[in-house]
């Protein structure tokens, strides 16, 4: 029976779909390294519990950044793994389609498909991150109306005008969730000396993080080192401050999304006025960011129902568009 798996390979995690049943694989995109065997020892969960608690002969590696494939031995070796994972079973080697930042090289594009056929794949098709956004998200991407997509991932933000099944206009920015992160830690360090992972960057993001009309009263407490006394130590930071630190980086958002509106055809801009924008991918629910979209615009700016979800879904939903699709889906690499 032939199989078909949709791979959304992503620079935080990766989400693997099969059609009829749904999401079978939510897993982190990192390895776990031995520097003296040179071995992979673990990837995904039980990788990431690893970092900052492993042997110093043990590398936590991301071998994808920024969408983009940045160790093609690692990255196979993921694929490989987590396709084994849910495929045990299978009779035959299954067709895998993956999502790609729609402003990827041939270069890049061709490191993810390398690392596809060594997993073992019959076929492996490339979909543009935004078709496969709105496929998640449940639009009817083959009409001939404009949709924007906005999809915020953990390395790669991707904007852009579809309609009939492919691209008409986009951009991809290199500011996304691991950004916004990194410039709390950053803040963190030099405001209050006090050192913190991107975890707790990330964990602070999410519970009071706020790009667009913040509250005062709206604070969170973190721990971390005393970068002076070298001392563990606890503070209190407000969401009107965590704004300051975050609202440059969605102001580059806004830009983007505004440079695609003024590349966009007249005919789909009235479309696009009417339909609105849709946001997905995890960094979708930072707070006020869809505010500030549509307060910058005026065009209606909504988050989709799963937004951390919608891409893989899509991903894994695309093969039963593979002739209405245009040049948002491709078949990269194939064995008969």
């Amino acid at each position: 029976m032939a199989v078909d798996l949709g791979i959304d390979l992503g620079t935080t995690k990766i989400i693997i779909y099969r059609p009829g049943k749904g999401i079978v694989l939510e897993e982190p995109s990192v390895v776990a390294y031995n520097t003296r065997t040179s071995e992979v020892v673990a990837v995904g969960h039980e990788a990431l519990r690893m970092m900052g608690r492993a042997p110093a002969y043990i590398q936590i590696e991301c071998p994808v950044r920024e969408g983009v494939i940045s160790n093609h031995e690692f990255t196979e070796f993921l694929i490989k793994e987590f396709v084994r994972k849910v495929s045990g079973s299978f009779l035959s080697r299954p067709r895998i389609a993956i999502c790609i930042p729609s402003a990827i090289t041939r270069v890049e594009a061709r490191a993810v498909v390398e690392a596809a056929v060594s997993a073992g794949a019959r076929k492996v098709y490339l979909i543009d991150e935004p078709i496969a956004a709105a496929i998640g998200a449940g639009l009817d991407v083959t009409k001939p109306v404009g949709r924007m997509m906005v999809d915020l991932g953990g390395g790669t933000t991707d904007i852009a005008v579809i309609s009939m099944g492919g691209i008409i206009v986009s951009t991809s920015l290199k500011v996304a969730g691991n950004s916004f992160d990194e410039a709390i830690v950053k803040y963190i360090e030099t405001t209050y000396k006090l050192a913190i992972g991107t975890t707790v960057g990330e964990q602070l993001k999410k519970e009071i993080g706020s790009v667009f009309r913040p509250e005062t009263d709206f604070k969170a407490t973190i721990r971390g080192r005393n970068l002076v006394s070298g001392i563990p130590e606890e503070i209190t930071v407000s969401q009107t401050e965590i704004c300051d630190v975050l609202r440059p980086l969605a102001d580059e958002i806004v830009a983007g999304v505004k440079q695609v509106l003024s590349r966009t055809p007249p005919e789909l801009s009235g479309d696009v006025l009417s339909e609105g924008i849709l946001m997905t991918g995890g960094t979708a629910l930072l707070r006020g960011l869809d505010g500030l979209i549509e307060d910058a615009t005026g065009i209606r700016t909504s988050v989709a129902r799963d937004p951390v979800s919608c891409v893989g879904i899509g991903t894994g939903k695309c093969f039963s568009l593979i002739g209405e699709l245009k040049e948002g889906f491709e078949l990269a690499s194939g064995r008969n």
